[in-house]
């Protein structure tokens, strides 16, 4: 009997989780796809179709250009095939390609995406994800300029014993108000700067009683259980801060400022990602702390119940993160891609068929073995193996 209430209890969790994750990679997906469209459709490039969802079409219409919108059954991304494209990852058998060029039109010939200038071709690749970085911006400067943001000072209202701040010298009712020369607004702020380096030495300026002075504290590594049972693998210096009321202020920016600070906050995201990924390289970090989509959709299911400002601001922030992986020069990616085409602008001609498909290949395999690990850190992560054979045997 507790497996089936179990089951019937994972099946109103999964809709809770799937809805959201569905809303939140719809849209990040569809500004990717329109950064590729609108920039082919500057360069008058013929599409043949824009698709939400891979494999068959639930339903579309045509546009008056000819180009058919779509919305697909596997909602897990999208694509915009060009005219000319074998298929959605506009990766042309070049032999069949100039066959079929011997048979175009002049018109057709100039309106075909693989016969546009090479500039062109790389801006109408590249797009994609800088789409994806502006929507970014759109959605921070939005929220910065009508929600706002709460913001609680950086002061320090506690230093536990032993821990790596009573080392370094902080005491409490410090105000930290530089990290290795980023300056700190807020204590959300220090906490996301500290969790990303743990037992890395941190350059910190700290006001204490009208005077500042200047320490150095090297965060250690430990477990945190955040407010929906997560735990997580992060870096933590001993410090905690009262969230009285009266501390908290709601900043709303203007326009202009929103905007920056919009664009400052997508920029964080970057920078604290190739941080990571390089903590991985050196062995400093853990890499199963890299999540997928079965993780994306548990956090999207847990960020939507604190209500539509939070899953949006998620929204931001899986854009940045895609628009940056499509960057990455792997092939099948839009940074193969643009490597190849870097190739090209140097050498004077496209690198040749076979060492494409070779890397098209090697791309994929690497795509799908990072998929998969990303799902089994997501399936151990997530303890779904043994909240499954609990059920089944308690």
């Amino acid at each position: 009997m507790d497996i089936m209430f179990y089951i019937a209890g994972l099946g109103n969790s999964l809709l809770s989780y799937i809805l959201p994750f569905l809303f939140v990679l719809t849209m990040v997906v569809f500004f990717h796809e329109l950064g590729h469209f609108s920039v082919a459709r500057l360069f008058k490039t013929k599409i043949d179709a824009f698709s939400i969802g891979f494999g068959p079409e639930i339903f579309g219409w045509y546009d008056s250009q000819g180009t058919r919108w779509k919305i697909s059954w596997v909602p897990l991304g999208g694509y915009v095939k060009f005219f000319g494209d074998d298929n959605a990852a506009s990766t042309p058998d070049r032999e069949q390609l100039e066959d079929k060029a011997a048979h175009m039109s002049a018109k057709d010939r100039a309106a075909c995406f693989h016969f546009k200038p090479l500039y062109q071709r790389a801006l109408i690749v590249a797009a994609g994800p800088f789409a994806n970085f502006l929507l970014s911006i759109i959605i921070f400067t939005i929220v910065l300029a009508t929600y706002g943001q709460q913001v609680l000072s950086p002061r320090v209202d506690e230093v536990r014993p032993g821990s790596a701040a009573e080392i370094s010298g902080l005491e409490q009712g410090d105000l930290i108000k530089v990290i290795d020369g980023r300056s700190i607004e807020s204590f959300s702020e220090l906490q996301s700067i500290i969790t990303l380096n743990a037992d890395t030495p941190l350059h910190l300026i700290v006001e204490r009683s009208g005077q500042e002075m200047e320490l150095t504290a090297t965060p250690r590594r430990g477990e945190i259980t955040d407010r929906f049972g997560n735990v997580h693998n992060v870096g933590l210096l001993g410090i905690s801060r009262q969230q009285e009321a009266e501390d908290l202020v709601t900043v709303r920016y203007n326009p202009v400022v929103a905007v920056w600070k919009g664009t400052e906050k997508t920029w964080y995201i970057i920078s604290g990602t190739f941080n990571y990924l390089g903590r991985i390289v050196t062995g400093r970090e853990d890499a199963d702390q890299l999540g997928g989509p079965l993780r994306i959709a548990q956090v999207s299911g847990q960020v939507a119940s604190l209500g539509f400002m939070a899953l949006i601001e998620l929204a931001a922030i899986l854009s940045v993160s895609i628009g940056l992986l499509n960057l990455f020069p792997i092939p099948m990616l839009d940074g193969g891609h643009l490597l190849y085409y870097g190739y090209e602008a140097v050498a004077g001609k496209p690198l040749g068929e076979r060492v494409q498909e070779m890397g098209f290949r090697v791309g994929l395999a690497f795509v799908l073995s990072l998929m998969v690990f990303a799902t089994w850190n997501d399936l151990v992560h997530l303890s779904l193996f043994s909240n499954i054979s609990n059920a089944v045997f308690n």
